[in-house]
């Protein structure tokens, strides 16, 4: 499909300046250029987001030499536009002004005050621009004690609580355990992303823009859901239950004969299905099981009987006799099956997208379904300073020559050499 055939997004017409790295603020301004806002990259000349460098591993061009793309930076910068500014000098900070002013939407991730001493605060581009919706993310929010202290993805999971809770017991052989990927990161980008939604429907009836304070601590602390409110009502910290669920049983792996699969029982009548599968159906009559109130608090006595069960057949045969009566199971699937996973590729969550070292990447594609206005994956993730000349050009009218100037003093970056802007 060729850019002229991608159907104008949700957002279209939309600019959002992104002065964020790493991956909340990235996570936020990818799902916006998804939905088709014009996103611009504001990057550091010569380095470029931190996670640029994040690696192995990297992306390799077409004769197999790894290039300086990492995968962490190709995971959340597609839709993006590169332009590579020095933030650290007077005349960087007056052309993101400049780009400010004529943004719909600025997002970043500085530390806080960071961006008052330059004069890129809130409170100075509202002056210009009174419709700004300005996101600002951080560790720990622009109040509270905590407020100037930087934040990390592992920092805020192990004091959010959810490390607490992840991982088998101290008797299991377990120990607290983080998340495999930076979901305090990505669930704060998604909070973002929702805030900058609702401030846009705002402007839509005030026309005034505003302020959004999104800290990664607050979200970690919201999305705990139901392991949080339980100790809030019942004042009892809970502990780590490995794979197993704090109000559902059995809801976790099990063994087969070859291999570990999930079991999932949502209620009284899928656990009697699966007694009857597994051949036992005295377990759903017995007092001590037959309701889920029961398992939970019988748990210990439950699971180690279901597990001599589950030992006697392969996990392919309990899935398929599980699924045909109706009793939700799966499998535990690395990577590699997830991608060959055949409703994962009906549904595009595997994309491909042209890049100029490799010649293509292949990237996770957006779960957004949207039926007029659906997501278009328009660019990947652009080169360090790819785009300077272009939207700079375009958005503030600066010729060649300035171009050239602020380039050999460093103010910009390019990433080839300064060429002539075309209409092509």
């Amino acid at each position: 499909m060729s850019q002229s055939d991608l159907a104008p997004g949700a957002l279209s017409g939309l600019v959002v300046l992104d002065l964020s790295r790493i991956l909340a603020g990235p996570t936020c301004t990818q799902i916006l250029g998804d939905l088709g806002a014009e996103v611009i990259k504001i990057e550091r000349p010569g380095r470029g987001d931190d996670t640029r460098g994040w690696g192995p591993p990297f992306l390799k061009d077409r004769q197999g030499n790894e290039t300086a793309e990492s995968a962490y930076y190709l995971s959340s910068n597609r839709n993006k536009a590169s332009v590579a500014i020095d933030l650290a000098s007077a005349e960087g900070q007056k052309l993101i002004a400049d780009l400010a002013a004529g943004a719909d939407i600025l997002v970043e991730n500085f530390k806080v005050g960071d961006l008052k001493r330059r004069g890129l605060d809130y409170e100075t581009l509202k002056v210009r621009n009174p419709q700004l919706i300005y996101c600002s993310i951080s560790g720990f929010g622009q109040t509270g004690p905590y407020a100037h202290r930087a934040g990390y993805d592992f920092l805020i999971q192990g004091m959010g609580g959810i490390m607490s809770l992840t991982g088998f017991a101290d008797e299991d052989g377990g120990t607290e355990t983080k998340c495999g990927v930076g979901i305090a990161d990505v669930m704060c980008g998604m909070y973002a992303t929702v805030s900058i939604l609702a401030a846009l429907n705002h402007r839509h009836k005030s026309g005034e823009g505003q302020h959004i304070d999104i800290s990664l601590l607050d979200a970690q602390v919201s999305w705990l859901i139901n392991q949080g409110t339980g100790y809030l009502v019942s004042g009892k910290v809970p502990g780590r239950l490995g794979n197993g669920h704090p109000t559902i049983v059995p809801y976790e792996t099990f063994p087969a004969s070859d291999q570990s699969f999930i079991l999932a029982v949502g209620n009284d009548s899928q656990f009697q299905k699966f007694c009857t599968v597994a051949g036992a159906p005295e377990l759903a009559q017995d007092p001590l099981f037959a309701k889920n109130a029961d398992r939970v608090r019988n748990r210990k006595d439950l699971v180690p009987k279901i597990r001599r069960l589950t030992i006697e057949k392969s996990a392919a045969d309990w899935i398929a006799e599980l699924e045909a009566a109706g009793v939700p199971c799966g499998p535990v699937n690395d990577l590699g099956q997830v991608f060959d996973d055949p409703q994962v590729q009906a549904r595009d969550m595997r994309i491909t997208l042209p890049h100029p070292f490799s010649g293509s990447v292949d990237l996770i594609g957006s779960p957004i379904n949207l039926e007029k206005t659906p997501v278009a994956y328009r660019n990947a993730p652009p080169l360090l300073g790819a785009d300077t000349q272009g939207v700079l050009t375009r958005h503030l009218g600066l010729h060649p020559e300035t171009l050239t100037e602020l380039a050999e003093r460093g103010i910009l970056g390019f990433q080839t050499p300064l060429k002539e802007e075309t209409n092509a």
